[in-house]
């Protein structure tokens, strides 16, 4: 296939240097690892079409990857060296943004900082941000249906993707770039790619809707007693304001787990609490509220009420930038501190406060000497749940003998609580059992059956979301 290929793609495209490759065939983790003879990185749809067909005349099969942040192994290759690493990182062009139609089209290998100072030079935002902002994909964000921290007020990548390009596992493109806010002509392809990981065929561009530029925005830390809480506060500020994006909970435990893992990071209340939250509001119109006098308005009005025990207003905005810093380095944090299963799960909103703790507890109580903690964005029912390992314990044991039984168990608490297995970081290679498990036959015959349906020979991502009818299990 390489051999056939070379004469219809640049020079740049196929890489065969085994160090330039290595880097990519581990996940963001470190918990899969995987093997290509190749990696493949055009830097147009029509390579990507050209590499796409010569693998389906071939029967080779194709991983794609983005920024490589996959959660759930989701773009790392079969060990067995039997597929080749697609790369769209080359596809990095902005190809326009339109600030009066609110609307960008990039492509797949557009870094999600780089498209949000595009859209801000042009007076605009796109109006989802994560952790991982400066190395993540559109292609990966559309593939993975990302979620982030501004759920709460503009919804997942699913609801601000207008338009897909993307080649089919046959080779063909299609160009579903245009936005038409009316079209009935059937089954909508651009719904069945979003959150699909690559498996059923490869993003190549998108066309996002961008939100008005924030004029002015206020960061605010709290320290609460409960999630339940909490929720009454998020409610609370759901009533009296729209401009309010984020509001994410966080333990004390976690936060102490990014102050010792932060060598500069100060904790932003003098005293301690039990929970915190830390709420961002924005201003997108001259006549709207400023934020600062907005939130010391309704946080005033909380503390006397009892919903805060303190709280504090970024004074500027590398304050406010610090108190993000604090949140989008739990994960990190939480890492250094040793083995543990993170789970990236959702419950209704309402039955968040209740799982966080007496899902902790169940856990704790299932297995002894484990410590169980869930954080996440409270509006929207995210929780990100991790359990600890015992001290002492060996990592790689414990990854492969305690953490697999204790994933089916956390798994069966959120399925009875009405929930999903994930909400924001997809399937991948992780979750693709446990997704077969917990479904309904009547889900997973539709899965496989349009699995099967537009990759009959399950070339496209191997092993992930959900295996093509016939195909060996990995």
């Amino acid at each position: 296939m390489l051999d056939a290929l070379a004469g219809q793609v640049g020079p740049r495209t196929i890489v065969r240097d085994a160090e330039l490759i290595a880097p990519w065939l581990i996940d963001w983790r470190g918990r899969f690892h995987g093997a290509a003879p190749a990696l493949l990185q055009p830097d147009t749809t029509a390579e990507v079409a050209a590499i796409v067909t010569a693998a389906a005349a071939h029967g080779v099969a194709l991983v794609p990857q983005g920024g490589n942040t996959s959660m759930v192994g989701g773009a790392t290759p079969p060990a067995d060296g039997s597929a080749l690493l697609l790369s769209l990182r080359r596809l990095n062009r902005i190809r326009s943004v339109d600030a009066a139609a609110g609307l960008a089209v990039a492509e797949a290998g557009v870094i999600l900082a780089e498209l949000h100072d595009a859209a801000l030079a042009q007076g605009r935002r796109f109006p989802l941000t994560l952790g991982a902002r400066g190395s993540a994909t559109v292609g990966g964000l559309v593939s993975t249906n990302a979620g982030g921290t501004q759920v709460l007020r503009h919804g997942t990548m699913r609801g601000l993707v207008a338009g897909l390009e993307a080649v089919l596992p046959d080779g063909s493109i299609h160009h579903g770039l245009p936005s038409l806010k009316k079209d009935n002509r059937g089954y909508d392809l651009k719904e069945l790619l979003v959150g699909a990981e690559g498996t059923l065929g490869i993003v190549t561009a998108a066309t996002l809707r961008l939100a008005p530029a924030v004029t002015a925005r206020a960061v605010a830390w709290l320290g609460v007693a409960d999630p339940a809480t909490a929720l009454a506060l998020l409610r609370r500020l759901e009533a009296a304001t729209d401009g309010v994006e984020s509001f994410e909970l966080l333990p004390a435990e976690s936060l102490a787990a990014v102050l010792a893992h932060l060598p500069d990071a100060r904790a932003p209340l003098a005293d301690t609490h039990p929970w915190h939250v830390l709420v961002e509001a924005v201003a997108t119109a001259p006549d709207d509220e400023p934020p600062a006098r907005l939130l010391e308005r309704l946080l005033g009005d909380a503390l006397a009420d009892g919903l805060a025990r303190d709280a504090v207003i970024a004074a500027s905005e590398a304050q406010a930038e610090a108190f993000w810093r604090l949140r989008d380095s739990i994960s990190a944090g939480e890492r250094a501190q040793g083995p543990a299963t993170q789970h990236d799960i959702s419950v209704p909103v309402d039955a968040m406060p209740r799982f966080l703790i007496d899902g902790a507890a169940t856990v704790e109580a299932r297995f002894p000497g484990t410590h169980a903690s869930g954080f996440g964005h409270l509006g929207d029912g995210n929780v990100h749940f991790h359990v600890r390992a015992p001290a002492g314990a060996d990592p790689e044991r414990w990854y492969a003998e305690a953490a697999p039984t204790v994933t089916r168990f956390v798994h069966d608490l959120v399925v009875a609580a009405g929930g999903s297995i994930s909400a924001e970081h997809g399937i991948g290679q992780m979750k693709r059992d446990e997704l077969a498990r917990l479904s309904s036959p009547a889900r997973m015959a539709v899965l496989t059956g349009i699995k099967g349906a537009l990759d009959p020979h399950g070339l496209m991502n191997p092993g992930k979301l959900v295996l093509a009818p016939g195909a060996a299990r990995q």
